[in-house]
């Protein structure tokens, strides 16, 4: 029979963490991002209502301009029924939606545009627009449906909703003995009273719906938090595959040491003299006085290593200088390979000379 290890802790960890950096800059390419759309409702609805209330002169110019074209293509259309009067009569009418919808209209984009920009930032991904086949199962899409998510989304368009009929109701209640007063007003005064009544609503409207939209807004935000949260296990995962396994890069790291060592021994034998301390530092030093460079430290250890070097150098006979300062202060401020610097030329000068009257 074959046994299976399988590590429990992997089904019950739960996301506690924050997430990594690397985690939101996923999410955020996969077009997941924090943003309420409670927000950008309001502020066009707010925008969209001052601007108009900036604009209502312009408004009924062009409506009063086309009053009294009505009248006269239908004066011209009892007179005489013809294709090119009610075509003429069209056109200006769609002239008329055209002049006063695009202004409002490209002010509501900019609106909309502008609040995108300040939550989400520039964003383009085609990873939105990928279809997925998931979202085509009945059963999962019922599920989706009736999720908590879904429930929540239904509850706030319902409060919302009700909110918006109440204060609509409560005004036109308390406006209603002017209401019934509008058949006596002729057609500019009923225009101007009738606009004043919906520019009071769509204000108090839009002072309930941004304090909505500050509390979407939060929630949204806990619910991008939560949801974006990983457990210790997958900040780990990640850990590896962006840094490497600690394991297999201390592994790296211990084979590279061994490398150097083994190579660092080999050069032994090119040293002139092996300065010691004598018996816990060893530095081998080589010096070419063909090339003018100053000596360079070929190799150096402690206690083991130190001894293995010297040792080295006894069996390819190499002499051994005792001089502890000199010895430590290698060991500790110059790098195998590298030259020793201008401080110590005097002091490594005379351990040379002394070397190499010996030999002579």
């Amino acid at each position: 029979m074959n046994h299976f290890r399988i590590n429990l802790q992997l089904f019950n960890e739960e996301k506690t963490e924050k997430a990594t950096p690397k985690k939101r800059r996923e999410a955020r390419e996969k077009g997941q991002v924090l943003q309420s759309k409670e927000i950008n409702s309001a502020l066009i609805l707010i925008i969209a209502f001052l601007a108009i209330n900036f604009l209502n002169k312009y408004w009924f110019k062009e409506f009063y301009l086309f009053y009294h074209k009505v009248l006269n293509y239908s004066s011209n259309i009892g007179v005489a029924y013809s294709y090119r009067n009610i075509t003429a009569f069209l056109n200006e009418t769609l002239l008329l939606i055209i002049k006063l919808s695009l202004p409002l209209l490209l002010i509501s984009m900019a609106v909309g545009l502008i609040c995108n920009y300040m939550q989400v930032g520039f964003l383009f991904t085609t990873k939105t627009l990928a279809v997925k086949f998931d979202k085509l199962n009945p059963i999962s899409g019922f599920k989706q449906m009736f999720s908590v998510k879904s429930l929540v989304e239904l509850l706030k368009s319902l409060l919302k909703t009700s909110i918006l009929i109440y204060i609509t109701a409560s005004y036109l209640l308390k406006e209603y003995g002017n209401i019934i007063k509008v058949f006596d007003m002729d057609i500019p005064q009923m225009m101007k009273y009738a606009w004043g009544l919906i520019l009071n609503i769509a204000i108090r409207s839009g002072i309930v719906l941004i304090i909505l939209a500050v509390f979407d807004y939060f929630f949204k935000k806990w619910e991008y938090e939560k949801g974006l949260k990983m457990s210790k296990h997958e900040i780990k995962e990640e850990y590896k595959q962006t840094e490497g396994d600690p394991q297999i890069k201390s592994k790296i790291k211990e084979k590279q040491r061994q490398i150097a060592m083994r190579r660092m021994m080999q050069d032994i034998p090119k040293a002139d003299v092996v300065i010691t301390n004598p018996t816990h530092f060893a530095v081998a030093l080589a010096y070419n006085d063909d090339s003018y460079e100053a000596p360079q430290v070929i190799a150096k250890g402690k206690d083991l290593i130190a001894q293995n070097i010297k040792r080295i150098a006894r069996e390819n006979d190499i002499p051994l200088f005792e001089n502890k300062p000199l010895a430590r202060e290698l060991f500790f401020n110059v790098d195998v390979g590298e030259f020793i610097p201008p401080d110590l030329y005097h002091a490594v000068a005379e351990v040379l000379a002394y070397i190499y009257s010996l030999e002579n």
